[in-house]
């Protein structure tokens, strides 16, 4: 069944309209979505080595846009549904205090969790939240996703058809260690943060 869903994620992403699911996947990842776009960029790499370059740049500007929109849901609706919890729990003067301490930090923040498999969104919608300087963020958002994805790129494209034996060969061990990342990175988030 696992080598049936691998094959038919492969064919996926070799169709032209892949790109667009890519794109999809990519914007609705920074600032709703679970999963990381790299579930269907590695593939499609892996599909068509020469167009590596052309997906991750697809990847990053749908993620930048996407991070936006998980901007603005931190931006608009924090004060509508976010205050009024803190007010009633009392932690309305801590969030003051991580909002100064976060935009003092936030480009570094937004760069190394943009970079990184860490869950973007909650990045996206924190940096709306305390209200970011919305360049800094932009800035930092488009240094971050294109080195992940232009780094996941030029690793694929180097060594595209050794990394693809190796995954076909090991698939269901590779598919564990992506489940056990996924559920670290969810792990981390909530007893992290």
């Amino acid at each position: 069944m696992l080598q049936r869903l691998y094959d038919w994620v492969m064919g996926l992403a070799a169709r032209r309209d892949a790109v667009w699911a890519l794109a999809a996947i990519a914007f609705i990842e920074s600032s709703i979505f679970p999963i990381p776009p790299d579930v269907l960029l590695i593939p499609m790499i892996l599909a068509a080595r020469d167009r590596a370059w052309r997906y991750a740049a697809i990847c990053t500007i749908a993620s930048v846009l996407g991070g936006l929109l998980g901007y603005a849901i931190g931006y608009f609706l924090f004060e509508t549904a976010g205050r009024p919890l803190l007010d009633f729990y009392g932690y309305a003067a801590k969030f003051d205090s991580f909002r100064l301490d976060y935009n003092e930090w936030g480009a570094w923040i937004v760069f190394i969790f943009g970079v990184t498999p860490f869950p973007y969104k909650v990045i996206t919608i924190a940096s709306g939240a305390t209200q970011l300087d919305p360049w800094v963020f932009t800035i930092a958002s488009i240094t971050a996703r294109g080195l992940r994805f232009f780094l996941v790129a030029t690793l694929l494209w180097w060594a595209g058809p050794p990394i693809r034996d190796f995954i076909e060969q090991r698939l269901g061990l590779m598919t564990i260690l992506f489940c056990v990342l996924l559920i670290g990175a969810f792990v981390v988030l909530k007893y992290w943060l």
